[in-house]
């Protein structure tokens, strides 16, 4: 078998699989494409999809209150302010010393709430868009759902679209190339 025809037969085969994995993945692509542009921007939103960070009266932290304080009162504003049905489950306190103020992120729902360090007072509650957009991104959005531990569903749904990307670009580079091998190879016999 000459080199050309090896060359066209893995050719042939790169576009079957090409051709077989573009179906199904063009919506975990779309997916991936669409959030992962609204997270590239989130910061250039004008706070629709993440909250300006605001800024509090004193960067010096000997003056804050404790972090048990402020975690108390982010919990009293979350129930009084947004609504006491909520969980008050804490994802992470994003601490901001450059601006003397604490972010605190919940758990099970996307709102977000700002603090002064120094006074206590709530300098922003807003929703975290960015936040679901994310979930969505990974595919974690499901495992929530569902209440799944451990993300199986965001391993899946990344492994999925991480290897169909991968074939596409190995397949699309033997088509590319190939194709021109295979033209070369005609044009010298």
């Amino acid at each position: 078998m000459k080199k050309s025809s090896k060359i066209a037969a893995w050719v042939r085969i790169s576009r079957k699989i090409h051709r077989k994995i573009a179906l199904p993945a063009l919506l975990f692509f779309f997916i991936i494409a669409f959030t992962g542009l609204l997270l590239g921007w989130k910061k250039n939103t004008a706070g629709t999809l993440l909250p300006h960070t605001q800024k509090g009266i004193s960067t010096d932290p000997s003056t804050w209150l404790s972090v048990d304080s402020l975690y108390h009162i982010a919990i009293q504003i979350l129930r009084d302010s947004v609504s006491a049905e909520l969980s008050p489950e804490i994802s992470r306190i994003d601490m901001r010393p450059s601006k003397g103020i604490a972010k605190f992120i919940f758990k099970k729902h996307y709102w977000e709430i700002q603090l002064d360090c120094n006074t206590g007072k709530p300098l922003q509650i807003a929703r975290r868009n960015s936040d679901l957009i994310e979930r969505i991104h990974d595919g974690s959005i499901i495992d929530n759902w569902l209440g799944i531990k451990g993300s199986p569903f965001k391993l899946i749904y990344t492994t999925i679209a991480g290897l169909s990307l991968l074939s596409f670009v190995i397949t699309g580079l033997f088509l590319y190339f190939g194709a021109k091998w295979v033209k070369r190879s005609k044009e010298k016999a």
